[in-house]
């Protein structure tokens, strides 16, 4: 057995991606949307998290404090020092950030525009 959970989030940010040959080499900015996405295969067995893989608001924690110091009505290529920060950079970066804090972290989704969206789970070696 084992199981998913999902916490959704929100930021509003500007970037621009200076190698891209299109309008997006210009400042721009988007509401976005993104998704933590854990999974486990033990519930608590006691306490206050009987019976939960994590409590949500783990997840919340892991994530807000980066909204509010690095993403949210932040510059991205200065605020996470990546000089392209497309949807794949960003995911990446912080599934890197929050994994720190949450171990049960395995995908980060990204929805930059409502059609336009990606999901960065490291591979799994086999």
């Amino acid at each position: 057995m084992s199981w998913t959970l999902e916490k959704d989030f929100r930021f509003e940010a500007a970037h621009r991606l200076p190698h891209h040959n299109g309008k997006c080499q210009r400042l721009h900015g988007h509401s976005f949307k993104g998704k933590l996405i854990c999974e486990g295969d033990e519930l608590h067995a006691s306490g206050s998290n009987t019976n939960m893989l994590l409590d949500f608001s783990e997840m919340k924690k892991a994530i807000s404090e980066l909204i509010e110091t690095r993403l949210d009505h932040f510059y991205l290529n200065e605020s996470l020092n990546i000089e392209s920060p497309t949807s794949e950079a960003i995911a990446k970066w912080i599934f890197d950030e929050v994994k720190k804090s949450l171990p049960q972290l395995m995908a980060v989704e990204i929805e930059e525009t409502c059609t336009s969206r990606c999901r960065y789970e490291p591979r799994k070696i086999k």
